[in-house]
């Protein structure tokens, strides 16, 4: 059980509480410089370089919007993008900010106590990363030995304070002692890896070792890397912190939290092997740069990269061991829809060493004008291994079809066949047959997911799919392409809800906007064909239910950063989306005097139980056309006549729809 499953335990009426004290001028403008202009405020976009600033903060909606680069949002997906924040912790930050004590949710003893620990963990590694860094700069062997292998190393005194790197002493148990004298909890300790049991006593587990913390995204310590200085054969070079409640090393990459900002801002994560291989790009100003620490990349770092760019670049050793290294992380990285490229440092260099070498402007040449490929690149490297062994090459064949047929976004088909078409012509094979074989992968592939979904058991490389959520937020200037006139309609139901849910619809029978929608006589939730709006919708209906009308700060704030993020484009949708002809023709005589909303109210829902009627009418006549019994044709007949009848009326305007 990770800890960040319990940091969603923040009651409601908290999370209200800071809702409602939310300034987003004042929170984007702690970021970017913004002037006013009109109603809104502008800036220099803060996510992509630009000169002429396409950055507008909207302080009536609430939201912010790129025009430049499309990105948009409200303050806490605004944190969230720009400092790397979980929904949550987005929330604590503005907690602290407006001085807002956080109540958390009623919870199990047990839950509590996992809650507790994952607290005690951090602030142990807090304690140690300062004791460490007050050894390696305060002590005389600090200095001595880990700060001289530092600065050997070529790290500055400025370079050294920005990772917070420390020193071990070597004596049995000084740190132990100290903590333990603090009255830190010696499970805590242990379960750290900080301190150990020999000779059943506590003794320094890092002890003699140059210490690299390791952060998480918003720059807490989860753990530390631990390097021996001297030769000792029985002895790791290095040692690091086994996995806890905080620390879970497949989900790490070393250096996020001082590239995040980089990596977002030149669309490019690189990525290396080592602490000191960061460090020193770093050093020379290439910052864009994260650590997988020496292990074979996993999916959730590959997902952990994909938060920040699309663009993976992997510089690794020249070495036949860096080559493996790097052709085992392919098929995930792939699959997982980044661009990966791959970097090979010359032989008996490493990133550290050849950027100290040749400095770092040649160094970030190097890397530009050596990116190869990394599928031709397998390829090319397996092809020269198999020789002329037909078997082999066989097996390879089969092994770069399967890779290819895990680029199967819909915006990434093109990459697909240009894939399809330069291996085919390197490995001297028909284009149709390797069609043919990938799309074998494929169909493979979606009839174990559709085997797993039926057993109610996620598959493997199920994951959550925000390409489509891309796709609508690179294209949302526009907003008659992503969104054709029916579903605006759907999704003005939503904002109606949103803006007047609580507003009186009449004041005879004491019901509002919401009270109308959903006492109409059908099913509110078969008028959307939209998945957002059908998503929203039940959301409303939920707290609706509870007794209370959700207002649109529910939404444009939601943990759901689907919900979050499609409420933001609905509500900044201009009001006069709706022709003034659409709304006259669906609007049913009544007198709604100068309360434009229930005019909208009225003709948005026509407008749907409309759409109902003519879809039924459609499915009818189909029906109709398969009826073999007279029965059967007659009955047809009779719907088709009612459901004619009744969208007479409600185009007419001359009486009320009774439809389900």
């Amino acid at each position: 059980m990770q800890f960040a499953f319990f940091q969603t335990l923040i009651a409601q009426h908290t999370i209200q509480q800071i809702l409602s004290r939310i300034d987003i001028v004042e929170i984007v403008g702690s970021f970017v410089k913004l002037k006013k202009r009109g109603t809104n405020y502008l800036g220099l976009c803060p996510f992509h370089n630009e000169k002429s600033p396409s950055f507008t903060v909207s302080p009536s909606k609430e939201i912010y919007k790129c025009f430049g680069c499309g990105a948009s949002g409200n303050t806490i997906s605004f944190l969230m993008e720009h400092e790397k924040y979980s929904y949550v912790e987005a929330l604590r930050w503005l907690a602290q900010k407006y001085n807002v004590e956080i109540e958390e949710k009623e919870v199990s003893a047990e839950v509590k106590q996992q809650q507790l620990l994952a607290d005690s963990l951090y602030i142990i590694n807090n304690f140690a990363r300062e004791y460490f860094t007050k050894t390696l700069l305060e002590t005389e062997e600090g200095q001595n030995v880990g700060l001289s292998y530092f600065e050997e190393r070529g790290f500055t005194k400025e370079t050294i304070q920005k990772f917070q790197l420390g020193y071990c002493s070597n004596e049995r148990d000084a740190f132990a002692r100290t903590a333990l004298g603090k009255g830190y909890n010696l499970d805590y300790l242990q379960k750290t890896g900080l301190v150990t049991i020999r000779n059943e006593q506590p003794a320094d587990n890092y002890r003699g070792r140059v210490i690299f913390p390791i952060h998480n995204q918003s720059g807490k310590v989860l753990g530390f890397g631990a390097r021996i200085l001297v030769k000792n054969d029985r002895a790791p070079k290095y040692i690091n912190s086994p996995e806890n409640e905080i620390y879970v090393k497949s989900k790490v990459l070393y250096g996020t939290y001082f590239a995040r900002h980089a990596i977002d801002r030149l669309n490019e994560c690189l990525l290396v092997e080592g602490y000191t291989d960061v460090i020193s790009l770093h050093q020379a100003g290439i910052e864009n740069v994260v650590a997988s620490s020496g292990t074979s990349l996993t999916v959730d770092q590959l997902r952990l990269v994909k938060k920040y760019t699309n663009n993976l670049t992997i510089l690794y050793d020249g070495d036949s061991a860096g080559v493996k290294a790097a052709l085992r992380g392919l098929d995930m990285a792939v699959e997982e829809g980044l661009n990966v490229k791959l970097v090979l440092i010359p032989d008996k260099e490493d990133p550290d060493s050849y950027v100290q070498k040749i400095g770092a402007p040649a160094f970030r040449q190097f890397v530009e004008t050596n990116k190869q490929d990394f599928v031709l690149f397998k390829l090319q490297t397996s092809m020269q291994d198999i020789g002329n062994d037909s078997n082999r090459k066989s097996q390879l064949v089969n092994e770069i079809a399967e890779t290819i047929s895990k680029i199967d976004k819909v915006e990434d088909f093109t990459r697909q066949q240009d894939y399809i078409r330069q291996c085919s012509q390197l490995l001297k094979i028909d284009e149709q047959g390797m069609i043919t074989l990938v799309n074998k992968f494929i169909r493979e592939r979606l009839q174990k997911r559709e085997q797993q979904l039926a057993k109610n058991a996620p598959p493997e490389d199920d994951q959550l799919s925000d390409e489509a959520i891309a796709a609508m937020e690179a294209a949302e200037g526009n907003f008659e392409v992503i969104f054709p006139t029916d579903e605006k309609q759907e999704r003005e139901l939503v904002k109606i809800l949103l803006r007047f849910g609580d507003m009186p619809f009449s004041e005879e029978e004491k019901s509002s906007v919401a009270d109308y929608v959903f006492h109409l006589p059908y099913d509110f939730e078969s008028l959307a064909d939209s998945e957002i709006v059908k998503k929203i919708l039940r959301e409303y209906k939920s707290r609706y239910d509870e007794g209370s009308t959700p207002d649109k700060k529910w939404f444009l704030y939601h943990e759901d950063t689907d919900i979050s993020k499609q409420t933001a484009l609905i509500l900044e949708d201009k009001e006069a989306d709706l022709s003034i002809n659409w709304k006259e023709r669906f609007e049913i005589d009544t007198v709604c005097g100068d309360n434009a909303y229930l005019r909208d109210t009225i003709s948005t829902t026509n407008y749907l139980i409309l759409r109902k009627i003519k879809k039924l009418i459609l499915e009818n006549q189909q029906e109709m056309e398969k009826a073999d019994t007279f029965d059967m044709q007659m009955k047809c007949v009779e719907v088709h006549q009612h459901l004619k009848q009744l969208e007479m009326e409600l185009t007419q305007g001359i009486g009320t729809v009774i439809f389900r």
